[in-house]
């Protein structure tokens, strides 16, 4: 078998494994993405966020994460879910409504990589989602599954943008894909509708700005300035992506283990309110909302009071 053959072959084991799509990138260093991610971390973009100043090197070059690494697997996975929270609620990301991402995606990828062990033989590689220092979106676009928008998210014309992305970084070489062009236009719809003005120029996301840092990532008091700035969001946003045109088209997923708890999507402002340690615990055992622990969410539930 040839490289025709295994890029065919794994391609098609991602599809049967549920993921939305497959691109594959040669394993080399992103010489554009290095002046652009120094820039936004010297202007101070990442906020509180100092793991993003780690591993510079690792972040723009994969063999120096995977030794010997040839080529960059680039995944998909479909999350927009068939029903959304009450309209009369604080609000969670859809990202994070059923179990965690890591740990879904994580156990599709390793039976990717065991396929890919069995039917091609000795090949060496790791998976990623997320957790380590890899440039996820730059991947993506690299490999032609879509375009970075200018809510700096990735963006394709047949589902939007409700996804996640992972990688498989490996020592085979296979078929490389190539970049699809921009289709974002004179479009600035999520330029305009950032309830926190994130989104300082097309492209770039200050992320020290923005509601989801805020709401998970910072662990400090929220700024006041930023007070009936937050459209009711008490973890994550999703408004860049809400007003997307091109999230017109998102479909449903169909993974049982992205299925909300259905308090989640009744609960209203006086049920999260009131919520307990104990009902948290219950609700978001295995969800990425404990990314936030209860305390947090606490804090940013009293910040929009």
């Amino acid at each position: 078998m040839g490289v025709e053959q295994h890029t065919t072959m794994i391609k098609a084991e991602a599809k049967r494994l549920g993921f939305l799509s497959c691109g594959i990138s040669k394993a080399q260093f992103l010489e554009e993405e290095a002046p652009r991610l120094e820039k936004w971390l010297r202007q101070g973009m990442h906020g509180e966020m100092r793991y993003m100043e780690n591993h510079f090197d690792k972040r723009l070059d994969p063999t120096k994460l995977v030794e010997g690494s040839k080529s960059v697997i680039s995944l998909l996975l479909n999350y927009y879910p068939s029903e959304h929270q009450n309209q009369e609620s604080y609000k969670i990301s859809k990202y994070a409504y059923g179990t965690d991402y890591h740990f879904v995606i994580k156990d599709k990828l390793k039976s990717l990589l065991h396929f890919i062990q069995e039917e091609i033989g000795e090949v060496h590689g790791r998976a990623f989602v997320d957790s380590a220092p890899v440039l996820d979106k730059a991947w993506a676009a690299k490999s032609g599954l879509g375009w970075i928008g200018k809510h700096s998210n990735l963006l394709t014309q047949q589902v939007g943008s409700f996804y996640f992305i992972a990688e498989l970084i490996v020592d085979l070489e296979l078929e490389y894909d190539t970049p699809v062009t921009d289709h974002c236009g004179t479009c600035t719809a999520c330029i305009d509708a950032c309830p926190t003005k994130a989104i300082v120029e097309p492209y770039v996301v200050d992320g020290s700005k923005c509601i989801s840092y805020f709401t998970i990532e910072l662990k400090n008091e929220i700024p006041s300035d930023y007070r009936g700035k937050f459209d009711d969001w008490m973890f994550g946003c999703d408004v860049c992506q809400d007003v997307c045109p091109w999230n017109r088209f998102s479909k449903a997923h169909n993974e049982p283990l992205f299925q909300p708890q259905p308090d989640v999507l009744t609960m209203t402002k006086t049920d999260w309110e009131e919520i307990t340690e104990d009902v948290f615990r219950a609700l978001f055992k295995k969800s990425a909302v404990k990314r936030t622990k209860f305390e947090g969410l606490k804090r940013n539930i009293k910040f929009l009071k």
